[in-house]
C-alpha cells in the first residue's frame, strides 16, 4: 500500500549566517577614551609608544562595554602592551573570569616624531603633513612613523596567531583605532584609512578562517547610547 502523497510545497527559509567550521569569531573593541594629551605633561612611554591611562569617560565606557558583553560566550580576551587596552578589558574580564592575554603586535601604529601629544595637536590644526597623511592614507608620511606595510604585516600576524589558537571559539580583542582600521582594510580590501576613526569602546566583528575574513559589523556603539 503506497504512502499518502504530500502535496505541500517545500519552503526554503532565508539564509542565516553561522561561522564556518573551524573559524574564529573576533569581537574587536577599541579601548575607552584615554586621558587628554598635554605637551607639558607627556604620557609615559612603552616601547616608544605613548601610554596614557583611561580618562574617567573611558572608564565609564569600559563599564558599559562589560554590561553589553559580560553575559556572552567569550573564550579568551586579548589586549595590547598599552595600558588603555588592559584597563578597558578589566571589567569584562572580571565578569567572565578570564585573564587577558597580551599580544604585542596588537599595539597601535607607531607615530614616530608625532607620538603622543604632537599627533593630536597636528591633526587638530591640519598640519600640512597631517593633511598629506590622510590624503595618501599612509601613517609613514609622519617622520619616523612605522611603515604602512610593516604595520599591516604585524597586525595580520597577530590575528593569524589568535585564530590558530582558537578555532571554533569566540575571542575578544581590545585594541586601538589604527589597528581596527587596518584589520578592516585587510578584511575588505578597502583603502588603508577607509575604516579609521572607530569610536572609543565600540565593537566590530570579523569571522576568520584562513585567508577568508568575513566582516559582521563595524563600530557598534549601542551600549554607549543607552540612557
Amino acid at each position: 500500500m503506497s504512502s499518502p502523497r504530500n502535496d505541500e510545497p517545500v519552503e526554503y527559509r532565508q539564509y542565516r549566517f553561522s561561522p564556518p567550521p573551524g573559524a574564529t569569531t573576533l569581537l574587536i573593541v577599541r579601548h575607552g577614551e584615554s586621558a587628554p594629551a598635554r605637551e607639558d605633561r607627556p604620557a609615559d612611554r612603552v616601547g616608544g609608544h605613548s601610554d596614557p591611562a583611561l580618562d574617567p569617560v573611558g572608564e565609564a565606557q569600559a563599564l558599559r562595554l562589560a554590561d553589553r558583553l559580560g553575559d556572552q560566550a567569550i573564550d579568551a580576551i586579548y589586549v595590547s602592551t598599552l595600558r588603555r587596552t588592559a584597563q578597558t578589558a578589566a571589567p569584562i574580564a572580571t565578569r567572565l573570569g578570564l585573564t587577558p592575554v597580551v599580544e604585542p603586535d596588537l599595539r597601535e601604529v607607531h607615530l614616530g616624531e608625532w607620538e603622543g601629544a604632537a599627533f593630536r595637536k597636528h591633526t587638530s590644526e591640519l598640519h600640512p603633513l597631517a593633511v598629506r597623511m590622510f590624503n595618501e592614507q599612509r601613517w609613514d608620511v609622519i617622520p619616523g612613523a612605522e611603515p604602512t606595510e610593516k604595520f599591516r604585516s604585524r597586525v595580520r600576524a597577530s590575528i593569524d596567531r589568535i585564530v590558530t589558537a582558537h578555532p571554533n571559539q569566540r575571542v575578544l580583542a581590545v585594541v586601538h583605532g589604527g589597528v581596527i582600521g587596518m584589520m578592516m582594510a585587510i578584511a575588505t580590501g578597502a583603502q588603508n584609512f577607509a575604516f579609521v576613526g572607530s569610536d572609543n569602546a565600540s565593537i566590530s566583528e570579523i569571522v576568520v578562517l584562513g585567508d577568508r575574513w568575513i566582516v559582521r559589523r563595524f563600530n557598534d556603539t549601542a551600549h554607549l547610547e543607552q540612557a
